[in-house]
């Protein structure tokens, strides 16, 4: 696919150092119609499958497939609407994918997606991948973890600090595919950016080890595939445990 001038942009999914699969996906689109380009912009998607081998695999296939899908082809509504109707879809098509195959039975998965529209971001996300704002010298999570651990922060049982070493913070509360209902986090309002500002969407497999504070910093410096591979590789030399997936955006 040709990306259109105004990002620089890039991807990259390891299955890790210890994982025999990758169950994590990515993906990037945007219309091939110069017409529709204004109206539909870009569509970032990163999702972290669960449920074992096939399943992982499976859930995180058909959210990035059906939510792209959805996004694409809606022609009534805007991004939030159209990024909201993606994942409930996704989520009951994971459902019935599960209930046809019963040996899958508790496959779901995480997932992030962006969609950007000139300068405006719109997002959705349910689960535990990530979406960081690098703009100039400071690192912002634009999303919150659908997690066990997120919930003590919350009710100030424990530390932010404590949160991201935390042995359960990997158990969730929310998946596409889980439950009879999903609640997907989406500002009501888009997000306002800047020429030169950074999206970093990822997996807990990298998140999970490295702070906000190095993100930011190798971020600084590099172009979009240099940060992608100084990220991923970091992981692994900490043991890379998950399988690790980023994608990067500069607004250029």
């Amino acid at each position: 696919m040709t990306v259109r001038p105004g990002i620089e942009l890039a991807g990259l999914t390891d299955v890790g150092c210890q994982r025999e699969n990758n169950e994590d996906r990515y993906s990037y689109w945007e219309p091939a119609s110069d017409q529709q380009f204004p109206l539909k912009g870009r569509l970032a998607v990163v999702a972290d499958g669960m449920g074992g081998y096939e399943g992982g695999q499976e859930a995180s296939r058909i959210a990035i497939e059906v939510i792209q899908e959805f996004y694409a082809n809606s022609v009534t509504g805007g991004p939030r609407a159209w990024l909201l109707d993606g994942f409930q879809a996704a989520h009951n098509r994971i459902r019935e994918y599960a209930d046809q195959n019963p040996e899958l039975h508790g496959m779901g998965t995480t997932c992030t997606a962006i969609a950007l529209v000139d300068h405006l971001l719109y997002y959705a996300h349910v689960g535990d991948s990530r979406l960081y704002l690098v703009r100039d010298s400071s690192v912002s999570r634009l999303t919150h973890d659908h997690s066990y651990v997120s919930r003590l922060v919350e009710n100030g049982l424990i530390r932010a600090e404590e949160a991201e070493s935390h042995p359960q913070r990997h158990i969730l509360t929310a998946a596409l595919g889980a439950g009879n209902i999903i609640t997907p986090e989406s500002p009501e309002e888009p997000f306002p950016l800047e020429s030169g500002n950074v999206l970093v969407l990822c997996t807990d497999g990298l998140w999970g080890l490295l702070n906000d504070h190095e993100i930011q910093e190798m971020v600084i410096g590099k172009d979009t595939q240099g940060i992608c591979h100084s990220l991923v590789e970091t992981a692994k030399k900490r043991g890379g445990p998950d399988n690790i997936t980023v994608q990067v955006l500069r607004l250029t």
